[in-house]
């Protein structure tokens, strides 16, 4: 998942560890389980013997047995056995929470119920006692994430993955460079300069009114991937600076209440009316976009397809013009520097535990200890020094065999040497010699990739202060929202398609009256009070 973030547009201190003795009704003291692995166990470490884990990981099921499994197993004195579900991963661990048949390690998407449900059942040991005393690296690495991290009851009980904000682009129009020098907008775009909502439309129509291609057929001025519509919805609000809430005198609220909002919808149905909007912009599959996109009659897409660049590249040959580039629309008295065309959560994709099952706890934040260190990162996603890269003048680099061999097949390469198979308590962003710790997608990069760091440029924010605010699953407040959800989504697209700018805003006002019946303010008093309880607990 992190790779679709960063190719593809669609397809994105230590804190307060003052947990006194890490409590769980089944793990018992932190301190007091630390003294006793350190009496009972420390005969294993003493003695050189390997102790294996058991680690439930969702995202794979490969044997630890590759060259880099076995420098994290020399280093550690760990060895994994890996367990990964062949159904669904959240049944999976629901079950084994259910039955207590638990791994020693657990991998959960942090982002799910599942991770506070397996905290109030007492399924996770408190980490803090155990950070404090063997996790200097990770109080390091992660800093105030622990902080943002903390359950309600202050304590940590898993640490982040993929954590930290991604420079990287997630968002963005998508403009074939070619378009945009013949119709005198090269400069401009080399220098990767936003472009405003107007210039935008001009070089919608102008393209409509000017290619067609081999065939006859019209040409698509702007399309989209309907399989990624949130996606889309979050780009064309980006353009305004809007977020995932619409925030007002301390209060949240639904982004429909939001005044850009309207105004957002009646520029896409603008486009749409005038025909520089794909007609089956809403019902675009992940194919069909991608045909579309490589057809060489589409100007600009919502999103980047890289498959679709990926077309384009083969009728090309090397022609990097005849590519979609990201850039930056910005709405009218919209500081370019204020969109959000990025959306990143700094507390990532999962959450790593160790369960209370787990009878070397000390051995296991040791070990977790040292692959969140950077030179635990460097081994987890770029290999064995010496073998598959070099330290020269200070710096990491890569061995030329170790790029090739990701360009040529990038899963058998990474399986049979370890490089990114296990990426565990993974950071974003760069180490301290300034090299991306993500060496397979930020090492080197085409020129899509290198221009879009310049033209998408602080767009970047982080949406983590949004998470775990909406009604608890099940409860008559969750079907509540998924019903004003389904109210706003129906109307959106109705909106868009709508036969003149009267009817965006009858249907507009409809849908915000719809809302209202449905109870909107009760569950946005719902976000306001977590979105807040939330904040206090990070302070």
């Amino acid at each position: 998942l992190p790779i679709l973030l960063t190719i593809s547009c669609l397809t994105a201190g230590c804190g307060n560890n003052s947990g006194n003795g890490g409590e769980s009704p089944s793990a018992g003291n932190g301190d007091s389980q630390a003294a006793a692995t350190e009496t009972g166990k420390a005969d294993e470490a003493a003695s050189g013997e390997v102790i294996t884990l058991t680690f439930f990981d969702k995202n794979t099921g490969d044997a630890f047995d590759n060259p880099v499994a076995q420098a994290i197993t020399e280093k550690t004195g760990i060895k994994i056995e890996v367990q990964q579900p062949t159904g669904n991963p959240e049944e999976k661990l629901n079950l084994m929470l259910a039955s207590g048949d638990l791994p020693d390690i657990v991998l959960m998407d942090r982002r799910s119920d599942i991770v506070n449900k397996y905290i109030a059942a007492g399924a996770l040991v408190p980490l803090n006692d155990l950070i404090d005393q063997y996790g200097a690296d990770i109080q390091e690495m992660y800093g105030d994430i622990l902080n943002k991290s903390r359950y309600e009851d202050g304590k940590n009980y898993y640490l982040n993955n993929w954590y930290g904000l991604d420079p990287d682009p997630d968002r963005a129009f998508c403009i074939r460079m070619d378009v945009l020098k013949e119709l005198g907008y090269g400069e401009k775009a080399e220098k990767g300069e936003a472009f405003t909502q107007d210039e935008f439309r001009d070089i919608l129509n102008r393209f409509k009114e000017t290619y067609k291609d081999a065939d006859g057929q019209s040409a698509i001025p702007l399309t989209s991937n309907a399989d990624y519509m949130p996606s889309v919805l979050s780009t064309f609000k980006a353009m305004y600076g809007m977020k995932n809430y619409y925030e007002k005198d301390g209060k949240l609220y639904f982004d429909v209440r939001d005044p850009d909002y309207l105004e957002m919808v009646k520029y896409m149905n603008g486009l749409y009316r005038d025909g520089l909007l794909d007609k089956e912009w809403a019902v675009n599959k992940e194919q069909i976009f991608t045909q579309k996109a490589g057809s060489g009659r589409v100007a600009a897409t919502v999103g980047l397809s890289s498959d679709g660049n990926r077309l384009l590249k083969e009728d090309n040959g090397e022609d990097t013009d005849k590519q979609f580039y990201m850039f930056k629309v910005v709405a009218d008295g919209v500081d370019p520097d204020k969109t959000t065309f990025s959306p990143r959560s700094s507390l990532g994709w999962d959450a790593i535990g160790i369960t209370v099952k787990n009878e070397h706890p000390v051995e296991t934040i040791k070990f977790m200890n040292f692959l969140a260190s950077e030179e635990g990162q460097y081994l987890l996603m770029w290999g064995i020094e010496g073998k598959d890269w070099d330290m020269e003048d200070g710096k990491h680099v890569p061995r030329p065999e170790t790029l090739q061999g990701f360009k040529d097949d990038w899963n058998t390469f990474a399986k049979e040497t370890g490089i990114r198979k296990w990426t565990w308590f993974i950071k974003n962003g760069y180490g301290s010699d300034g090299t991306p710790y993500d060496l397979a997608t930020k090492y080197e990069r085409d020129a899509v990739s290198t221009h879009a760091l310049t033209s998408m440029a602080n767009s970047t924010w982080d949406t983590a202060p949004y998470d775990y605010i909406g009604p608890a699953a099940g409860t008559p407040e969750a079907l509540s929202e998924q019903k004003i959800k389904d109210i706003i989504d129906t109307a959106f697209t109705n909106m868009v398609y709508a036969d003149s700018e009267e009817q965006v805003v009858s249907l507009y006002d409809a849908m915000i009256s719809e809302i209202d019946a449905n109870q909107a303010s009760a569950i946005e008093a719902v976000y306001t009070e977590k979105y807040n309880e939330q904040l206090a607990l990070w302070k």
